[in-house]
C-alpha cells in the first residue's frame, strides 16, 4: 500500500529539506532586521495605510493592526507574501509534474502495465506532496521561534503552531489545482507553469474582489480561507476555512482521477 506515494515522497524529500532549509535562513534574516526596523523610527503602519487598498490586502494589512510588532511584521513581511503567495505557487507548480512529468517522458505507460489503476496513481501521487509540505512547515516554523527568541521578543506559540498548521490544508489545495492541470496537459512544462498562473490569478483575484467591493468573487480563491495575519495579530483560528480547503482538495484530486480513468495517454 501507498508504494507510489512512497517513493516519489523519497525523491523530493532531499529537495524540500534543502528548500526547507533556504526559507528558514531567509526567516531568519527576516526576524534579525525586526529590532533594527523598529528602532529606527519610521512611521511603518503610516506608510502601510498610504498604500492604495488592495495593496493593503494583497500585505495583509488591511486590519487595524501595527506592523511594529513582531506579530504584525511577521505576518506582513513573511508570511502574508512569501508563505501565502511564493509558497502556494511552489506547490501547483511541484503538482503540475506530478502526472503530466510521467506522461510526458513515456514512463506512465510502464508505472500502468503494473497491476494498478489509474485512480490509484493520482491519488498516491499526491499524497507524496503531504511529507514535502509537512516538512517545510516544520523546518520554518522552528526557526521563526528560535528566531524570535534570540532577539529578545516573544511570539504566543499556540499562533505560530496554527499559522503552519492551517498553512497545510491551503497548500495541498494549491497543490490540487496543480493536480489538476497535470491531468489535463500532457505536457509539464504547460502544467506547472498553468499552477503558477493560476494561483498568482487567484491571488490576484483575491485582493482585487476584497477592495472593490466584490467579495462574492474572491469566494475561489484559496487564500480566501487562510489569513495568517488573522491568526498571528489576533489569535482567530478559522478551523472552518482549513476544512473547506480540505473538502476543496478532495474535490480537486477525486476530479484529477476521473478524468485521468478516462484520458488516452497513447
Amino acid at each position: 500500500m501507498l508504494d507510489i506515494a512512497t517513493y516519489e515522497s523519497e525523491r523530493r524529500i532531499t529537495g524540500a529539506l534543502v528548500l526547507a532549509v533556504l526559507l528558514a535562513v531567509m526567516s531568519l534574516l527576516f526576524v534579525a532586521l525586526f529590532p533594527s526596523i523598529a528602532s529606527s523610527g519610521a512611521d511603518l503602519d503610516a506608510y502601510m495605510k498610504s498604500l492604495p487598498p488592495a495593496l493593503q490586502t494583497a500585505f495583509g494589512a488591511s486590519g487595524a493592526f501595527s506592523i511594529a510588532t513582531i506579530e504584525g511584521f511577521l505576518a506582513v513581511e513573511l508570511y502574508q507574501f512569501f508563505w501565502v503567495l511564493m509558497l502556494g505557487i511552489y506547490a501547483a507548480y511541484l503538482a503540475g509534474g506530478l502526472i503530466a512529468g510521467d506522461v510526458e517522458r513515456d514512463r506512465m505507460d510502464v508505472l500502468l502495465a503494473a497491476p494498478i489503476t489509474r485512480h490509484r496513481v493520482v491519488v498516491e501521487k499526491f499524497l507524496s506532496l503531504v511529507p514535502v509540505v509537512i516538512a517545510l512547515n516544520i523546518v520554518v516554523a522552528a526557526a521563526v521561534y528560535a528566531g524570535v527568541l534570540a532577539i529578545g521578543e516573544s511570539v504566543p506559540l499556540a499562533d505560530l503552531a496554527v499559522a503552519h498548521l492551517l498553512s497545510i490544508p491551503y497548500l495541498l489545495a494549491c497543490g490540487a489545482i496543480g493536480l489538476v492541470l497535470s491531468v489535463v496537459f500532457d505536457t509539464s512544462d504547460v502544467a506547472k507553469r498553468g499552477g503558477l498562473g493560476a494561483i498568482f490569478g487567484l491571488f490576484l483575484l483575491e485582493t482585487v474582489s476584497a477592495s472593490a467591493d466584490l467579495d462574492w468573487l474572491g469566494a475561489v480563491s484559496p487564500t480566501r480561507y487562510y489569513d495568517p495575519t488573522a491568526i498571528l495579530v489576533r489569535s482567530e483560528y478559522d478551523w472552518t476555512g482549513g476544512l473547506i480547503l480540505l473538502a476543496g482538495t478532495v474535490v480537486l484530486v477525486a476530479a484529477s482521477a476521473w478524468w485521468f480513468r478516462r484520458k488516452d495517454i497513447a
